[in-house]
């Protein structure tokens, strides 16, 4: 498989996923159609489904108008107030893209009809995480409870294999970085990512891998007691609403 990012309105991303045994392709999160159907076009490829993470507009407003170009794609999704939406994904559920497997896995609490999408093929395995997994952070919890973001995070996303790549739904990296060491500013995994973000040349940070994310993200690290002693609180639950507190009251 091939997953090509791409990136949309101001630090969004959409991405466009091939299979290039098949040369069909799906889209997710295509909130600028014309630039991911140019993609699909200069792959050669045969458009399919549509994948969406959840019903927020700077993810979900391109549908409209990419259905009205390409009527008759699949458009998956958890949220019936996705537009266009015809097929509502079950939590672990299967779909095909060509000859790749893609597995819904429901991660609530950005909104309650968040979704990830996990796509294995062979020894490469990616998961697109909208805005409940950033790199280096997670979403505000709109629709959800520090325990809803808990759950997703820690018993459905930190379990996925180390090696899966993640594509977020915005470039938020480098200021989840300054805060994760802020949190925690002994963490020297955090330093190190810290300083590769910052240099010029980086232009874009996707993709992680879930393993990087254990080691730097303050949200999925909320058992350790270096977050603990940070807030203040010794159970996870607790640790996690206090960081989503300060993250968002945090100054760069």
């Amino acid at each position: 498989m091939r997953i090509i990012p791409v990136p949309v309105l101001e630090d969004n991303y959409a991405y466009v996923l091939f299979d290039e045994k098949t040369s069909e392709a799906a889209v997710i999160d295509p909130v600028e159609p014309q630039k991911v159907l140019h993609v699909v076009q200069h792959l050669n490829a045969k458009l399919t489904s549509v994948l969406i993470t959840h019903h927020h507009w700077d993810h979900t407003n391109g549908n409209v108008e990419l259905l009205a170009q390409k009527p008759g794609l699949d458009v998956y999704g958890y949220d019936a107030r996705i537009p266009e939406i015809n097929y509502v994904v079950k939590d672990r559920e299967e779909v095909k893209v060509g000859s790749l497997t893609v597995q819904a896995l429901w991660t609530p609490c950005h909104t309650k009809g968040s979704v990830c999408f996990y796509v294995k093929d062979g020894d490469d395995c990616a998961v697109f995480t909208g805005d409940t997994l950033f790199l280096s952070g997670c979403g505000r919890f709109f629709e959800g409870t520090a325990a809803d973001m808990y759950n997703s995070l820690i018993h459905v996303l930190a379990t996925l294999p180390v090696e899966t790549k993640v594509y977020c739904g915005h470039e938020y990296t480098l200021a989840n970085l300054k805060f994760a060491r802020h949190v925690e500013p002994d963490n020297v995994h955090v330093a190190q990512k810290l300083q590769w973000a910052t240099d010029e040349m980086v232009k874009s940070t996707i993709p992680g891998t879930i393993g990087e994310e254990l080691l730097v993200n303050p949200f999925l690290r909320v058992n350790e007691p270096s977050l603990q002693a940070s807030t203040g609180k010794t159970d996870p639950i607790d640790v996690m609403h206090d960081l989503r507190e300060l993250k968002n009251n945090f100054k760069a």
